[in-house]
């Protein structure tokens, strides 16, 4: 035995293309194994040696075996043929199997076919009968064609399955639970992988599965055979297959599954209402006592009284219970132990033979102060649409307080499972809920936009400006206010600040045109949407278009182009909003709420900016032997701040001695350490680090206004959302009444859409 298992092993064929031949020696295997031989028992009886003998014999004839390799010749490979997938099936009593063929039309209607795949199994020991054999044989069937068409990486336009079976045709067109477990699962599984349109019969005499069941020898397979070429009549039109015959098949009686009704009758005494129909709990409760008294509803004498919202209410839990638990229902009413998966087993459960509802036994019977509902509470599910009713009339009869508190105040008469969840799951549908506690949706933090990379280019090429202030000074005898105004550079952190006599555009231009004459001029400025700013860019502009258009042209190139960020989000300018809380701290230090002269506040703005500039960029190692840390000041005036002499290089040095080119290495010496200690320091994002639900049209916002109190912040609706260049919302346009705002997502809280009341019955 295990040197016929190891000659048998040794035919590697993935494609089953000698199945016929190989099939044979499993069959003598099989046989084999009847016989109760041991692995190193020689073979008897005499008989299956020499069908062994006769089969090996054949081996050597595998050299002769030959087959194309391509699906299809190279004038049938383009897109526009058509191909088709067909297997055919067939079964005996010692084996079964399936075979797949590509047919393929092309363009000129020459049609090519060509093997494909097969597969073959050994009919089990225990005796089966032939139809079970054949619907074996249908699922290796279907099985395989699934298998080919989820590896092939063709266009495979039909899928055509050949059975010579008609009563397995006749299952396959029947409901799998019809029939016993063995035909029943088979029947499914090949319904689920086909469909019973793809399956047609043949004969046997054209069916080459045939041939897998039979047997071939190699020499068979090597010379022009059904088997390699396939069947003859897929050579011609459709029109032409075997057609199916139009035979009544006979159920198999003993296939078919034994049928039995199982039934209840279950006689309700009052038709209770749907409670998805009502908004509230108060609503549904009324409209059950309604349906309770019937036609006496109408007459005013027959008012309803209070026992009959409380039967009403014992119904409607009752309904629910019955919806959610009835097996646990009635395993209690016939006093059997509930199902052990059950969710209540935790509970003890017990059944309310008065109330006709399911309590929770617990452990706190013996507690002799409590009310039956606090020590027996009613269980109720999560999900039913009566709890929840009951869970959103007590969170507004409590004010919409938080989940704790709402779930303490249910547990005093009813056991939600899971009733955490459900409360918070409610009260992130609830507008009044969500108005009072809600945050933003956050998108994750943007990567730095281009202005805050301009690496190599001069200070303040990209600059973002802002105003702060008002400060208090002395002229004469009476105090006037003063603003400062701080220019920042994006990219290098330098600072420069000056002092504002008003807040209007005429101070900014003034102040923008000493800073251009001290600082250069910068490519862009970045501000905020204040009056002086947006003023200031369009008295440039209609000064600029004022010009004769010769002028025009030749100052085109050097216009500053103003951005603005979005109104109320200080965090688009977080890179000079930083600063100016510094600024405001130094100056709070210096002055010590004191006023003083102009003159001294403008040296202090001064100084302070001096002092931010000597500031270092990036960490500052407390290793002795590390250079000092990169400063503004080093591309500004050529030394870290304005105590240290500026640097000189020897005579060794191979600039040599032209001390023009100073500043220059100054420059290249910022840089360099800038990129290398500061700039990978910009890498992290140190907050809003997961994107949140964004925003989409129509969505009711609540926008977040800190200088007012929550209660009074404008309710509005999404008109339209701004992606930033990374394609993530981060502005939006909010409706409010006839107004149209624009605002950051981090001051718009969505809250959920408002849903009408919809009519009681």
């Amino acid at each position: 035995m295990r040197n016929v298992y190891k000659t048998l092993a040794s035919q590697y064929d993935p494609l089953g293309y000698i199945i016929p031949f190989t099939t044979r020696a499993k069959v003598l295997i099989q046989d084999l194994w009847k016989r109760n031989l041991g692995w190193d028992d020689p073979i008897t009886p005499l008989q299956l040696r020499e069908k062994w003998l006769s089969w090996i014999r054949e081996i050597p004839n595998l050299l002769q075996l030959q087959f194309p390799r391509p699906y299809a010749p190279a004038c049938a490979d383009n897109p526009s043929v058509i191909r088709e997938l067909h297997i055919f099936c067939d079964a005996s009593e010692r084996a079964y199997g399936s075979v797949a063929y590509l047919r393929t039309t092309d363009d000129q209607g020459h049609v090519h076919i060509t093997f494909i795949l097969a597969r073959s199994r050994v009919a089990p020991r225990k005796c089966l009968s032939m139809p079970r054999l054949e619907l074996s044989a249908a699922l290796t069937g279907a099985q395989l064609a699934k298998v080919i068409q989820t590896e092939l990486y063709l266009n495979i336009h039909t899928v055509i399955l050949w059975s010579d079976s008609t009563t397995v045709l006749n299952w396959l067109t029947s409901e799998s639970c019809r029939y016993k477990v063995f035909v029943g699962t088979r029947v499914a599984e090949i319904q689920t992988l086909t469909d019973k349109a793809e399956w047609r019969y043949i004969d046997s005499a054209h069916n080459p599965a045939d041939h897998i069941t039979r047997g071939l020898t190699l020499t068979q397979l090597a010379s022009p055979h059904q088997w390699s070429s396939g069947p003859d009549f897929l050579l011609q039109p459709s029109e032409q297959w075997p057609p199916t015959p139009v035979i009544k098949v006979e159920p198999e009686v003993s296939e078919l599954r034994k049928t039995a009704f199982i039934g209840t009758v279950t006689v309700s005494s009052h038709s209770l209402l749907d409670p998805n129909q009502f908004h509230t709990w108060l609503e549904l409760v009324q409209a059950t006592v309604r349906s309770l008294h019937g036609a006496a509803a109408t007459d005013s004498d027959s008012s309803p009284q209070a026992d009959d919202y409380v039967e009403a209410e014992k119904l409607i839990l009752a309904q629910a219970q019955q919806d959610s638990f009835p097996l646990e229902i009635q395993a209690l009413k016939t006093g059997q132990p509930i199902p052990a998966n059950s969710r209540l087993a935790s509970l003890a459960p017990e059944y309310d033979k008065d109330t006709g509802l399911i309590r929770v036994g617990g452990r706190l019977r013996r507690a002799t102060n409590l009310d039956l509902d606090a020590i027996h509470p009613i269980v109720l599910d999560p999900s039913h649409s009566t709890t929840k009713l009951l869970i959103k009339e007590t969170d507004c009869r409590l004010l919409h307080p938080g989940s704790e508190r709402v779930l303490a105040e249910l547990r005093r008469q009813f056991w939600i499972l899971r009733g955490r969840e459900a409360i918070r799951k409610h009260q992130r549908k609830c507008q009044d809920c969500q108005f009072w506690r809600a945050k933003p949706e956050v998108p994750q933090m943007a990567d730095l936009p281009s202005c805050r990379l301009q690496l190599h280019q001069p200070p303040f090429y990209s600059t973002g400006v802002d105003c702060f202030g008002p400060f208090s000074i002395k002229v004469g005898r009476r105090h006037e206010k003063r603003w400062g105004i701080l220019y920042k550079c994006m990219t290098t952190r330098c600072v420069h600040l000056d002092l504002l006599e008003h807040l209007d555009t005429d101070a900014f231009l003034l102040s923008l045109r000493r800073f251009i004459a001290r600082r250069g001029k910068p490519m862009e400025l970045l501000c905020d949407n204040g009056t002086n700013f947006v003023g200031g860019d369009r008295e440039l502009r209609e000064t600029f278009n004022v010009m004769a258009p010769k002028l025009q042209e030749l100052l085109a190139p050097q216009t500053i182009r103003f951005h603005y960020i979005p109104p109320n989000a200080p965090h688009f300018g977080g890179t000079w909003e930083r600063e100016v809380k510094s600024v405001k701290t130094a100056l709070r230090v210096i002055l010590r709420e004191q006023t003083v002269p102009e003159p001294v506040l403008q040296t202090l703005l001064v100084e302070v900016e001096g002092i931010l500039n000597a500031k270092p960029l990036g960490y500052v190692s407390s290793d002795v032997a590390d250079v000092d840390p990169v400063t503004p000041n080093l591309l500004l005036m050529g030394r870290r701040d304005a105590s240290l002499p500026q640097v000189l290089f020897d005579s060794t040095n191979l600039l040599g001695r032209r001390r023009w080119r100073h500043s220059q290495v100054l420059a290249d010496h910022f840089w360099t350490a800038f990129i290398r200690d500061y700039l990978p320091s910009l890498q992290n994002r140190h907050k809003w680090r997961k994107d949140g639900r964004e925003l989409t049209m129509g969505q009711v916002v609540l926008i977040v206004d800190p200088q007012l109190p929550r209660a009074l912040w404008p309710v509005g609706t999404v008109t339209e959302t701004l992606a930033g260049p990374d394609g993530k919302i981060r502005t939006a346009r909010v409706r409010v009444h006839e107004k149209s705002y624009t605002r950051p997502v981090v001051r718009l809280i969505p809250l959920p859409h408002f849903e009408e009341e919809p009519k009681t019955l």
